[in-house]
């Protein structure tokens, strides 16, 4: 009888084990796909401003409230949506109790889109603007997970909390390097709030959109959610050398390297005959520089022929260079043809502004794609007009054609003239 029940005990621990062994990877698996899911959260200002009426004629706040529920029915079911409110609780005329007043409304995780409705439709617009407040709480909801994280701030004024700068907020949440986007939208905005908002985004290479009607306002922010579903690519450190002889081989994809002043950055792409090589690069000024500058991208041979080139100059109005190239390889009828390898240079004219270090380099960002060629010659652009040269060949031929019925008609009509 003992020996009997330790075996019935022994066979259903053993089923246990099997069944928590089954189970827990699955969990895993679960946990893991979470983990990865982008996330968004809508932080949406209630302050007592939002009961003006000038969006299309009602107020600004059922203007968010309308775009709020049409952009829940099209959120994506991958993307974890939260929604957070600041001034929607505090009546009072306390400025301490008030830069308090923020609330998360709705968790960030799976979407309920009938409870997520219910609570946006309990909101009224009540008290104070705490934009640097709401955004370090909206940065704590949006911590962990390895998706891409983007707030939305919806707002119609300046924080009324100083102190605490909402721009220095958003750039302390930057310099984490949590990969945090903060996206805003300014609700007939004046300059002085369109200011605080543009830099709010630009401390997180957001974006910022003046809204004046409610469509512009859902399609907007439906847009900002989508963009959070959106693939990311995770770009590849990388190191130019000083020759193109040294330079690392790349292939298709997204690569950072640092530019040094007054130094070229070399790399090495293999292109296929029948392929075309389309290369771009970034160079950014993250420290004061002097105002003209200017980035040069070449594409040569192994033996120093230029192939073609790009380049690009700014005078200090923005903190991003770029340009590209693009090279189409003859194909072969060798199908033996090797590959050539293509060198891509990376020329800098940043001048540094008096005391700034030059260590490390400027931010560089390389973009490498190899794709298959046209597939024919017809494709390929010819002095920049491409397929346009049939359009071209039909207006000169047309206007010929007309000049020579216009010539007719108007000898015919002289000479009626002189026999009348």
């Amino acid at each position: 009888m003992i020996r009997r029940q330790r075996l019935a005990a022994g066979v259903c621990a053993l089923l246990a084990a099997l069944t928590a062994g089954i189970a827990f990877p699955a969990g895993a698996v679960a946990d893991e796909t979470d983990q990865a899911a982008p996330k968004v959260e809508l932080v949406l200002d209630v302050s007592g401003s939002m009961r003006t009426r000038d969006i299309d004629g009602g107020t600004r706040m059922a203007a968010a409230k309308q775009a709020f529920n049409e952009v829940l029915d099209a959120t994506p079911e991958e993307v974890r949506l939260g929604i957070r409110t600041l001034g929607a609780n505090y009546r009072g005329n306390d400025r301490k109790e008030g830069c308090k007043d923020t609330e998360q409304l709705y968790p960030v995780g799976p979407l309920n889109r009938t409870d997520a409705k219910t609570a946006v439709a309990t909101l009224a617009p009540t008290g104070w603007t705490p934009i640097g407040p709401a955004l370090l709480k909206a940065a704590d909801d949006l911590n962990g997970g390895d998706g891409t994280r983007r707030i939305v701030l919806i707002s119609d004024g300046e924080d009324t909390c100083q102190p605490l700068d909402p721009c220095e907020v958003a750039r302390e949440i930057a310099a984490k390097g949590i990969g945090l986007t903060i996206d805003t939208l300014g609700l007939v905005p004046d300059a002085k709030t369109r200011d605080q908002l543009s830099c709010i985004a630009d401390a997180t290479g957001g974006t910022y959109t003046d809204v004046r009607h409610k469509e512009e306002l859902s399609d907007r922010v439906g847009e900002l959610v989508d963009r959070a579903a959106d693939p990311v690519v995770t770009p590849v450190a990388t190191e130019g050398a000083d020759r193109c002889e040294q330079a690392p081989a790349l292939k298709s994809g997204l690569y950072t390297d640092r530019a040094g002043f007054g130094r070229q950055r070399w790399y090495k792409v293999d292109v296929e005959p029948g392929q075309e090589l389309r290369a771009s690069v970034s160079v950014a000024d993250d420290r004061a520089v002097q105002p003209d500058y200017g980035v040069l991208l070449r594409a040569v041979t192994v033996h120093g022929r230029e192939i073609v080139r790009g380049e690009a100059a700014g005078t200090g109005r923005t903190d991003v260079v770029s340009t590209g190239l693009r090279y189409p390889r003859p194909d072969s009828d060798d199908d033996a043809a090797p590959a050539e390898t293509v060198c891509l240079q990376v020329t800098t004219s940043f001048s540094p502004a008096s005391g700034v270090k030059t260590t490390p380099g400027l931010p560089l960002e390389l973009t490498v794609d190899v794709v298959d060629g046209p597939s024919g010659h017809h494709d390929v652009a010819a002095f920049g007009l491409g397929r346009g040269w049939w359009l071209l060949g039909t207006l000169v031929l047309v206007g010929f054609l007309a000049g020579l019925l216009w010539g007719w008609l108007s000898r015919w009509r002289v000479a009626v003239w002189r026999t009348n």
